[in-house]
């Protein structure tokens, strides 16, 4: 049913909630899992595949996005799966949803804080306009309190 399982991460814990479950149901489908960071524009995008090898690394930001998706890939390997990372530039939301499109994704793992009223208005969310706007079906975890 699902060939390939997109876990976005941002490192924060938020995120790291939906990595668990990202696994489990990657390994009940024999899913590739595939972590994608997104890095804040104006930095160059950069892929780093199974094996580890970074194409471009420049800027506390990038390094941070590029630990965030090996700590997901890394975790998703411990577990006999296959993985890939990803970092890219650009608004989260719609990288996630091109990253969709562009590598045939089954399903979408996300973490959430689970704001509600006010305080998801005020700040919205990128699991919120992902879910709003994909194509395939998005999971979400909630953090936990």
């Amino acid at each position: 049913m699902y060939d390939t399982v997109l876990v976005p991460t941002d490192g924060s814990d938020t995120a790291g909630e939906g990595v668990d479950h990202a696994l489990d149901l990657a390994a009940a489908h024999d899913a590739t899992v595939r972590a994608l960071s997104v890095a804040a524009p104006g930095l160059e995008a950069a892929a780093v595949d199974g094996g580890g090898s970074v194409r471009s690394t420049t800027g506390a930001a990038r390094t941070a996005s590029e630990r965030a998706a090996r700590r997901v890939a890394d975790a998703a390997e411990e577990r006999g799966l296959d993985a890939t990372c990803a970092v890219e530039r650009g608004v989260p939301h719609r990288v996630i949803r091109s990253h969709v499109r562009r590598h045939d994704v089954d399903v979408v793992v996300m973490g959430t804080h689970g704001r509600t009223g006010i305080a998801r208005a005020l700040t919205g969310s990128v699991t919120e306009r992902v879910i709003r706007r994909a194509d395939v079906p998005v999971v979400t975890v909630r953090e936990r309190a």
